[in-house]
């Protein structure tokens, strides 16, 4: 019998793809089947993708912890500080599904992708230029507003380019470049605002918007698959039971166990850097930065380094497995916060946070695209999850902020363990596994 090849401009493509291509025309053959199509994307777009999510987070980076520091430095009130961040929160909250939906509802994933960096890098400047109440309560609510749908995008480029196949070991790759372009970011934007000035970490984030443009120019628009961009397994069918499908998404019982598994995740998961580094600098407060730095530098290193093979391992383990793994490790970190007292030891605890990190950063996106491809709704799904991921961090902060004021530190830590521990009992008890094993092992 005859073994089908994959084709030249898989061979030339990503190693992975290739991989990919091999193993399915294999399985082909030994079926007695020709191999099914799959997405063939080039070298460029492909190269074009990893430094579009680089630089991406780079300017990402320019909206963190800099802004309270930034206004801080204008003689901004906490509480004028605090409206404007809670602005942008709840535009972020509330933009997730309306914006997974633009993402489903658009001809080109990259365009919208190009308008949201372009707003960002404007909202940058009016932050350098303009710090004034008004321009930036607007300048955090453009920022919010287009962050809602540069998430989706990056996820349905992807998923347009190397189909569901190779979609576990894209977002393995995704994730290494994001963590870089955060640590590079960065480091960068501390030195600046330690050389220069606070304010010149917005001039930076404005000029890296035109590098994540031109990256983004890189990747092939003929390339994307659309339908596939948009979790569509058959255009015409969809197009025609449109509401049909999105009923039967809302129903799927793994997306919603899963979407109430992030929610847990988040709840215990966001508030534990930000009280830890009030521990910290009560500690131990003239190496309090360099301390906060390294805790967070080591979880990005770690998800670069391994990001990857979480990618691949969730091929062969399957979902499940390292879900759990993930869980287990925010567990054991926030027993960890609650008992350790060395600051410098609590830097090494950040291993489990790498962990956590790169097992999620990879899962979220790809457990949406096992349950959701298909419906035509892929994007939507991810709202849906990234609402719940943002409900979950809202009121993380609020809820251990009150304990441990009241009860200290240490039990606050403990609570959001538990918490850790109740999403795992979650997985292992209801969430099924989302592999499907004869169309997607890589």
């Amino acid at each position: 019998m005859l073994i089908a090849r994959p084709s030249r401009s898989a061979a030339r493509g990503d190693p992975d793809l290739r991989k990919d291509a091999e193993d399915r025309a294999h399985r082909s053959a030994e079926m007695g089947q020709p191999p099914a199509p799959r997405p063939e994307p080039s070298r460029q777009s492909l190269r074009g993708l990893d430094w579009f999510v680089f630089f991406l987070a780079d300017v990402q980076t320019g909206f963190g912890p800099f802004i309270a520091v930034y206004l801080t430095t204008q003689k901004w009130t906490q509480s004028e500080i605090g409206l404007v961040l809670s602005i942008g929160g709840i535009v972020g909250l509330i933009g997730q599904m309306p914006g997974g939906a633009i993402i489903d509802a658009a001809k080109s994933e990259r365009l919208v992708a190009g308008l949201a960096v372009a707003t960002i890098g404007c909202a940058a400047l009016a932050y350098a230029a303009w710090p004034i109440f008004p321009v930036v309560a607007i300048a955090a609510t453009l920022h919010a507003a287009a962050s809602c749908v540069l998430g989706p995008a990056i996820a349905a480029i992807s998923l347009g380019l190397v189909g569901p196949h190779g979609m576990a070991r894209r977002l393995g790759r995704n994730a290494r470049f994001a963590s870089l372009g955060s640590g590079v970011a960065a480091a960068v934007m501390g030195t600046c605002g330690y050389l220069l000035s606070s304010r010149s970490v917005f001039l930076v984030t404005f000029v890296l918007a035109f590098p994540t443009l031109i990256a983004l120019s890189r990747i092939c628009d003929n390339e994307i698959n659309i339908a596939q961009a948009h979790g569509v397994a058959d255009p015409p069918e969809a197009e025609a039971a449109w509401f049909a499908s999105l009923l039967s998404l809302m129903r799927k019982r793994a997306l919603l166990i899963f979407a109430c598994g992030v929610f847990m995740l988040q709840l215990a998961n966001a508030a534990m850097l930000p009280l830890m580094a009030g521990v910290v600098t009560m500690r131990s407060s003239e190496w309090a930065t360099v301390l906060i730095a390294f805790c967070i530098v080591v979880p990005q290193a770690i998800v670069a380094l391994t990001s990857p093979s979480v990618g691949a391992v969730a091929q062969s383990w399957g979902r499940r497995p390292l879900l759990l793994l993930g869980f287990g490790a925010l567990v054991f970190r926030g027993l960890l916060f609650a008992v350790v007292h060395d600051p410098y030891l609590l830097v090494a605890v950040q291993i489990f946070d790498g962990i956590t990190a790169a097992v999620f950063s990879v899962m979220v996106p790809l457990i949406v695209a096992d349950v959701a491809f298909g419906s035509g709704h892929f994007n939507l799904a991810q709202g849906i999850v990234g609402t719940a991921t943002g409900i979950g961090a809202s009121l993380s902060t609020v809820l251990a902020g009150y304990v441990s004021d009241k009860f200290g530190s240490a039990t606050a830590f403990a609570g959001l363990a538990g918490v850790a521990m109740a999403g795992l009992l979650l997985i292992a008890l209801l969430m099924p596994e989302t592999r499907q094993r004869d169309s997607r092992r890589g």
